[in-house]
This record gives C-alpha cells, sequence and structure tokens, in this order.
C-alpha cells in the first residue's frame, strides 16, 4: 500500500504543476537591465546634472576658504621675519586654527555632497521601480526581475529583455509630467 500511495502522490504532483502551467500560461518571467534604465532614463541626465551644479557650488566654496587660507599663509611667511615671538605665535595658532575649520568644512560639504548623491540616485531607482510594478500589473507579470550587470541573471532568453519597452514607456511618462 506504501508504494501505491507514492505513486497516487507523483501522479497528483505532476498532474498539478501540469494544470498550474495549462492555466496560467502568462506566468512569464522577464527581466530589465537596471544598469540601462538608469543610464537611459531622461530623468536621470536632469537629476544628475542638477546634482552636479550643486556639488561644483559646494566644492567652488572650499575651493575659495582654501585659497584665502594660503594667502594669509604666504603673508605670514614674508612678514614673519619681522614679527615677534609672541606675535609669530599667535599667527601660527590662527593659521592652525582656520585650516582645521576649513578642513572641518570640507568634510562636512563631502558629506553632504554624498548624501545628496545618494538622495538623487535613490529617485531614479524610486521612479524605476514604480514604473516597473505598474507595468508588470498591467501586462499581468509574475515577476520581473532586475539584472544589474554583477551576475544575479547569468543567462535569459532576449525574449525575456524588458529593458527596452520598459525604458520608452518610463521615458515617455517622465516627459508627459
Amino acid at each position: 500500500m506504501n508504494k501505491l500511495s507514492f505513486w497516487a502522490a507523483v501522479i497528483a504532483i505532476v498532474i498539478s504543476i501540469s494544470t498550474f502551467i495549462y492555466v496560467n500560461p502568462s506566468s512569464k518571467q522577464v527581466y530589465v537591465d537596471v544598469n540601462k534604465l538608469i543610464d537611459g532614463y531622461k530623468r536621470t541626465k536632469v537629476v544628475r546634472a542638477d546634482f552636479e551644479k550643486k556639488a561644483k557650488t559646494l566644492n567652488a566654496n572650499v575651493d575659495s576658504l582654501m585659497g584665502d587660507w594660503q594667502n594669509e599663509l604666504k603673508i605670514y611667511e614674508k612678514e614673519r621675519s619681522k614679527m615677534s615671538t609672541k606675535e609669530l605665535e599667535l599667527k601660527q595658532e590662527l593659521l592652525g586654527n582656520k585650516q582645521q575649520q576649513i578642513n572641518n568644512y570640507q568634510q562636512a560639504i563631502q558629506k553632504q555632497i554624498q548624501e545628496e548623491d545618494k538622495k538623487a540616485t535613490q529617485t531614479i531607482v524610486n521612479d524605476i521601480n514604480d514604473y516597473v510594478k505598474e507595468y508588470g500589473k498591467k501586462h499581468k507579470y509574475t515577476i520581473i526581475l532586475g539584472a544589474s550587470g554583477s551576475g544575479n541573471i547569468m543567462y535569459a532568453n532576449e525574449d525575456a529583455d524588458l529593458t527596452k519597452v520598459v525604458l520608452e514607456g518610463l521615458n515617455t511618462e517622465f516627459e508627459g509630467k
């Protein structure tokens, strides 16, 4: 009786799988190349241009402060032979403090730039994810995988690549806003 139960279970599993495939033939697995979506998405260019403009401005502020400090250092080097010991110590302390403040400011600016870059990238990724989710629902896909070129999809039939179609729709939606 045990052998009969085993074979009945095997037949039931085969029937279940066949029924699932027959009843749900549209359960296609497809993928998009995330890197191509990010690179080809028109909003990426807009967001990156805004980010680069802001980063350039912030870095220019640091460069300006550094230039001022270097000019003060040159003046100090020229005039230090005329200064008293007390004046030398005071000027060195002032220059050292100013350099430390500039370094701290530069680190804060770099951190701000990194956070702005992360925020800009996340905005783009959120747009893409939202669009792909709605696209998948609309076209009744069971799953849409995201390939990033780092090995998470080693092979897929080209027919399963929705990147071009999704990118066109994403850009059309962006331009319509």
